[in-house]
C-alpha cells in the first residue's frame, strides 16, 4: 500500500507509524485511518518489531480527531462504512501481540484521543492537551471514549469529558491516569526511544500474552457496546442537529444547539 497519510518506519525492533497531516493538525480522514490500519498491522506481522510508537506529525498536534470536511458529507449509508474502518484500526491495535506506545506533542483529541485509549502507554509532551469533542460538533464519541474511557479515568470524570468537551492539560491527564508519563518536548523522544528499549529487553511471549489477558476484561466492554452504539451515530449523520455542528464548525462559530431543545 503506497501512503499517502502516514510515514512508516521499522528500524532496531521499533516500528515508528506518524500520522503524516500537519496542515490540518493531523485531522483523519478514511484514506488515513486505511493507512493506519495497514501500517499497523505491518508492525504485527514483522517478526523483529517488538514495540510500536505512533505520533504525529509536526508539534501542534498528535491528532486533531476527524477531519470535519470529510463528516460534512457523511449520510447513514456512508457512516456505517466509516464505523467498519475505525473497527479495523482499533482491533488490528488490540490484537497486536506487541505494546503501542502513543507519543503525543499538541492536540490530542475527538478521534485523536480515541487512538490514544487503544493504545498501551502515552508519553506527552508538557504542552500537550487531552479532551473530547463529539457533542460539540453535533457527534458521539462511541468508537472507544464511551466503552474504555471510564477505565482510565473514572466513571464521574469520563462522563465529564464527553458531556463538556473540556480540553484539560497534560499534567491534568496525568493525575486523572489517562496518560503515564509527561516531560519537556525536547525530552520527548529520548524518554519515548528509553521506554522502547526497556520493552525490548522483555521477553516477547511474555508480553504477548500479558497484553491479551489485560485486554481481556475491556475487550469485553468495548466490542459489546461498539456495534449498536455505532449503528445510532451512523443513523443521525446528516440530519439537522448532527449538520448544525458540522456547519458551525467549518463557518468558525457556536453551534446554537439550544434550538433543538425547544418545545415544538
Amino acid at each position: 500500500m503506497a501512503y499517502e497519510d502516514v510515514l512508516y518506519d521499522a528500524e532496531g525492533g521499533i516500528a515508528r507509524i506518524t500520522i503524516n497531516r500537519a496542515d490540518v493538525r493531523n485531522a483523519v480522514r478514511p484514506r488515513t485511518y486505511e493507512e493506519l490500519t495497514h501500517a499497523m498491522a505491518r508492525a504485527a506481522d514483522d517478526p523483529e518489531v517488538g514495540v510500536v510508537v505512533l505520533s504525529g506529525a509536526g508539534d501542534k498536534a498528535f491528532c486533531s480527531g476527524g477531519d470535519i470536511r470529510d463528516q460534512s458529507k457523511r449520510v447513514p449509508p456512508v457512516g456505517r462504512a466509516h464505523m467498519r474502518r475505525l473497527f479495523n484500526l482499533s482491533s488490528v491495535m488490540r490484537a497486536m501481540d506487541k505494546p503501542v506506545i502513543a507519543k503525543v506533542r499538541g492536540f490530542c483529541v475527538g478521534g485523536g484521543n480515541e487512538i490514544n485509549l487503544f493504545c498501551d502507554m502515552t508519553v506527552a509532551s508538557e504542552d500537550a492537551k487531552f479532551g473530547q469533542t463529539g457533542p460539540r460538533v453535533g457527534s458521539i464519541p462511541v468508537w472507544g471514549a464511551c466503552q474504555l474511557l471510564a477505565r482510565f479515568v473514572g466513571e464521574r470524570k469520563a462522563r465529564e469529558m464527553v458531556f463538556t468537551c473540556r480540553l484539560y492539560t497534560a499534567q491534568e491527564a496525568l493525575a486523572m491516569g489517562l496518560i503515564n508519563q509527561v516531560v519537556p518536548a525536547e525530552a520527548l523522544d529520548a524518554t519515548v526511544d528509553a521506554l522502547c528499549s526497556d520493552i525490548l529487553d522483555k521477553s516477547p511471549q511474555s508480553l504477548r500474552i500479558a497484553k491479551l489477558a489485560l485486554n481481556a476484561g475491556s475487550d469485553r466492554d468495548f466490542y459489546s457496546a461498539f456495534f449498536p452504539s455505532a449503528e445510532l451515530l451512523a443513523s443521525i449523520y446528516g440530519n439537522e442537529e448532527n449538520m448544525e455542528g458540522i456547519t458551525a464548525f467549518l463557518e468558525k462559530r457556536k453551534p446554537d444547539f439550544r434550538r433543538f431543545r425547544r418545545a415544538l
